[in-house]
């Protein structure tokens, strides 16, 4: 007979949580380089969010639950007139970065979006700014530089795909970590003067924020909460919640901060329980132990920048798509895994996620933007019938260079030959503009990008104002998070 019965006896958190709190609440950032990328990734993650809204699977899941309702004090999320409360921003704000997958991103063994963090940051900051709060741009930066950094160290040797789940869960862990010490640091700092003792006092009773011990809590429930699966991001099943995942993933973050606000506590073990912990149960025999901006899936963005190259060549040479008889795109693992595809592509979701479209979309129109995936820019037989004549082979190199620290690279060569038999020299293009080694050329490449997404959303005099207080890194900085998101809500 069995008389085994479980330990009551609670232990000390998991190490990798508390060094998470740790992290958010102690660790001060002073890098000037790092809060300029992160003003750069700022002004192209807002700019990504009004591009996505511009397309109505994305428009129609945003908004309120109850239609019509106004939260006092509430979010406001760009490009709209919504006011929501801040879980529910959340969700707007991530949703609309994240549709058309040209936010940032960072690779390692695990892949994912940093900037999808700013969908928590953003909601929060704005909801704790109107409500009388002293927060600025520059506290945006800082959260987003420790979520990026959260979500990096993560996947970093941790390959959550491998097991099947989704990245959006560092963006849960991440968002988490990062909301409940600003809800912290901005609530406690808003308490000061003669009276500094009784107020104090009073706030804690009223609207206390989340110390260290309580962002371990938080940070627990993070992961106890049950994980996504990667199936809709993969044949047979890529669907549109691949675009709304990251909004769900910090919509649940800060409900999380809210509860373990309201007194929720977290679980010590939550990730080395036996049996029933997040490693046994999700994550078995895995270790636990730069950034890009990107206008496709970033797995193929230098095989898309290659085919634009190839394209320019064709023209030069008076031919066209309609003279190719074969590509042949060497790339890395990663990509042979996640984005190459074969047979008929059912939804924007589908194309946004396969290189041989990606790549055969600019070889015949010259352009690949977010409008290619539309379902009036696939009706072009063209594209299936040169999606049908590439072929895909990893090269092991641009694997090993893919996971190198001192690299990161993410590498694509194309191969093209022609109907008469030419074989057009190879094109290979190791690192995407945006990357750390193209930071430089990268740069005025993505401001215009930001004025082009602002554009269909502004008058002329609006967008104006825009470009000059982002421009600005000393005086965005300065400015309080309300009148930030003001600038991108419309009337």
């Amino acid at each position: 007979m069995s008389s085994h019965a479980e330990s009551t006896i609670r232990p000390e958190p998991d190490q990798v949580v508390q060094d998470i709190a740790d992290y958010v609440h102690n660790f001060k950032i002073d890098s000037t380089l790092a809060f300029e990328t992160a003003r750069l990734c700022l002004i192209d993650t807002i700019g990504c969010g009004l591009e996505g809204l511009r397309f109505e699977a994305c428009a129609r899941l945003l908004g309120p639950v109850v239609e019509g309702t106004i939260v006092p004090n509430g979010t406001k999320v760009p490009g709209t007139n919504y006011q929501l409360d801040p879980i529910r921003g959340a969700f707007n704000i991530g949703t609309q970065i994240r549709w058309l997958d040209f936010n940032d991103c960072f690779l390692a063994a695990e892949w994912g979006h940093p900037s999808d963090n700013l969908g928590a940051i953003l909601a929060v900051a704005d909801h704790l700014a109107r409500q009388g709060q002293q927060i600025t741009v520059r506290d945006i930066l800082e959260a987003m530089i420790k979520a990026h950094e959260i979500q990096g160290q993560l996947a970093l040797l941790n390959s959550f795909n491998r097991v099947g789940l989704d990245h959006v869960v560092l963006v849960k862990v991440a968002s988490t970590a990062v909301v409940s010490k600003m809800m912290y640091v901005l609530l406690s700092s808003s308490v000061s003067g003669k009276n500094a003792t009784d107020s104090l006092v009073l706030w804690f009773s009223s609207i206390s924020g989340l110390d260290r011990a309580q962002t371990v809590d938080a940070i627990s429930q993070a992961w106890a909460d049950g994980q996504s699966l990667r199936t809709y991001r993969h044949a047979p099943n890529t669907g549109s919640r691949k675009s709304w995942a990251a909004g769900d993933a910090c919509s649940r973050a800060v409900n999380i901060a809210y509860l373990v606000k309201k007194g929720e506590k977290g679980m010590p073990s939550v990730l080395s329980a036996k049996t029933w912990g997040f490693y046994d149960v999700l994550f078995k025999a895995c270790i636990w132990e730069n950034l890009l901006s990107s206008k496709c899936q970033f797995h193929a963005q230098t095989a898309v920048e290659a085919a634009h190259i190839i394209y320019a060549k064709l023209k030069a040479m008076g031919k066209s798509s309609d003279d190719i008889k074969s590509i042949r795109i060497r790339t890395q693992e990663a990509a042979m895994r996640i984005i190459n595809k074969k047979g008929p592509l059912d939804n924007f979701a589908d194309r946004d996620h396969d290189i041989n479209f990606m790549v055969a979309f600019p070889l015949i129109h010259g352009e690949l933007t977010s409008e290619s995936y539309s379902d009036s820019s696939a009706a072009d037989p063209r594209i299936d019938a040169l999606r049908a004549k590439i072929t895909c082979v990893e090269e092991k190199t641009y694997s090993v260079d893919y996971h190198d620290p001192s690299k990161r690279s993410i590498s694509n060569a194309l191969t093209v030959e022609l109907n008469d038999g030419t074989v057009l020299d190879e094109v290979e293009v190791e690192y995407p503009v945006g990357h750390k080694r193209r930071r430089a050329e990268g740069t005025p490449l993505l401001l215009a990008k930001f004025e082009n997404h602002i554009s269909p959303h502004f008058e002329a005099s609006q967008q104006k104002k825009i470009l000059s207080i982002v421009n600005d890194s000393a005086a965005l900085s300065k400015l309080p998070v309300d009148q930030f998101t003001d600038l991108f809500v419309k009337a």
